[in-house]
């Protein structure tokens, strides 16, 4: 009788810049900083980098997907 072979599991590695990037808040849903906050900031109004700091929702279903798919270990 042949030996069954058995089928390698393969370890998910995750998306380094996505997880850096995107985070999930404690409802489950998918947020990301804004850009543009590196350098050339001093002639932009105080208002504009204090909008800067929040973070937003991603929209749009398909990009959800495929950035939980780069981050399958995302922690909430």
């Amino acid at each position: 009788m042949p030996k069954k072979v058995k089928s390698k599991k393969y370890k998910l590695k995750t998306h380094k810049a996505t997880s850096k990037r995107f985070r999930l808040t404690g409802s489950g849903k998918l947020v990301r900083t804004k850009g543009g906050k590196s350098h050339f900031r001093r002639r932009t109004s105080k208002r504009t980098k204090r909008l800067l700091d929040s973070m937003v929702v991603v929209q749009g279903s398909g990009l959800v997907k495929r950035i939980k798919r780069l981050a399958p270990n995302m922690k909430k």
